[in-house]
């Protein structure tokens, strides 16, 4: 980020006082992060982010009264800007998780996580990308789509406006590929592969690729593969 740019503001939403000013103590440490706000459950998260119009929002799953994902689901249909939503999670949350992500949510990070992993992620998010990269987030969707198939799923409707070579990008994003592995598997510039990602995108009515890895799993695009042993 440049000196000019603001800093990333910033809400934590955790019911647990220890975790929810632990994570926020550590995002202050960076110069380039802001928190703006801590929430202890859905609800107040909500009032908060409509109150303050924060860039990110660490969201739990769990917590008492409005969850974190009914908390998604209202802020990602919110009139107004909405903030990038980064779940926070345990392994142990599989369905809550792609519930999430469906809900609206622009990634998810294990409880666990390192500092700078946490600190790369709000970046991440706060730039407008998805957070996907990672395998365990690749086959954790997955194993979320073949549980929770979307009832809504249209794949003809949906998506009849792609072009067979957008297609084969959703393909390709849905399986967890980075922009510089799709160019590098389908032998085009990343400029190439932006503008095919853009275009997806915008044809779907999608917000960024979370969003379309969903769409892929549950339009039938993209069949999960069976799950094998842990």
């Amino acid at each position: 980020m440049s000196p000019q740019s603001p800093a990333v503001r910033i809400v934590v939403a955790d019911d647990h006082p220890v975790v929810r000013t632990g994570f926020a103590e550590l995002l202050d440490t960076q110069p380039d992060f802001t928190v703006v706000g801590a929430a202890s459950d859905g609800a107040e998260a909500v009032r908060l982010c409509r109150e303050l119009s924060p860039d990110v929002v660490l969201m739990d799953v769990r917590m008492p009264g409005m969850d974190g994902i009914e908390a998604t689901r209202r802020l990602a249909g919110s009139a107004t800007a909405e903030p990038r939503i980064l779940i926070l999670t345990t392994f142990d949350l599989d369905e809550y998780v792609y519930d999430a992500l469906r809900a609206g949510a622009s990634g998810f990070l294990l409880k666990d996580v390192t500092a700078e992993r946490l600190f790369d992620a709000v970046r991440v998010i706060a730039a407008g990308e998805a957070l996907l990269a990672p395998a365990v987030t690749r086959r954790l969707i997955s194993e979320f789509a073949h549980l929770r198939p979307g009832p809504e799923a249209t794949p003809t409707v949906a998506l009849s406006a792609l072009t067979p070579r957008e297609t084969q990008v959703l393909r390709l994003i849905a399986e967890g590929l980075s922009n510089p592995e799709i160019a590098s598997r389908l032998t085009v510039t990343e400029e190439t592969v932006k503008t095919h990602v853009s275009r997806v995108l915008s044809k779907l009515g999608l917000r960024d690729r979370t969003q379309a890895v969903v769409t892929a799993y549950e339009t039938g695009l993209v069949v999960p593969r069976s799950r094998g042993p842990r």
